[in-house]
């Protein structure tokens, strides 16, 4: 496994949540960890700060696409504003309702372009050491799953 100097990068920003009539202001955190680097954390709320917030893990990739055009299938989807270039709506899904956020562009640009510095693109499953792990396995090096 590689060994990166830096385990992630963690960015607070402000998402509106868009209403029927209004838009309430939502504290949020945007995480990123080299444990995990094919996903970043989204943790909403007041307690964003303290990790107690509600998180969605969502693809880098998929933010870095929806940076420029519509990308995402159901319950994550996102889009470039067509009006303002530095907005870009992120709209969630889930089993309790769902919710259409705005957010800075620029902010989800910017941090992902950090992100890239800790590990780039393509290179994720390289820094998982996924083959290593497999081989430990497939060699009796890992847990047997029939012990009991």
């Amino acid at each position: 496994m590689n060994n990166r100097s830096t385990p992630g990068y963690t960015c607070p920003t402000t998402l509106h949540l868009i209403g029927p009539h209004s838009w309430t202001e939502v504290p949020a955190l945007l995480s990123y960890e080299v444990s995990d680097p094919f996903a970043v954390r989204i943790t909403f709320g007041d307690t964003a700060d303290s990790g107690d917030g509600i998180s969605w893990l969502v693809g880098r990739e998929l933010l870095q696409a929806g940076l420029d055009r519509p990308a995402g299938d159901g319950d994550v989807r996102l889009w470039p504003s067509r009006t303002s270039g530095d907005v870009l709506f992120l709209h969630l899904r889930a089993p309790s309702g769902e919710a259409l956020f705005e957010l800075s562009r620029a902010a989800v640009a910017g941090f992902l372009q950090l992100t890239e510095n800790i590990v780039p693109t393509g290179e994720e499953a390289s820094v998982l050491a996924v083959d290593d792990e497999l081989a430990a396995l497939l060699s009796n090096g890992g847990a047997d799953p029939g012990a009991r």
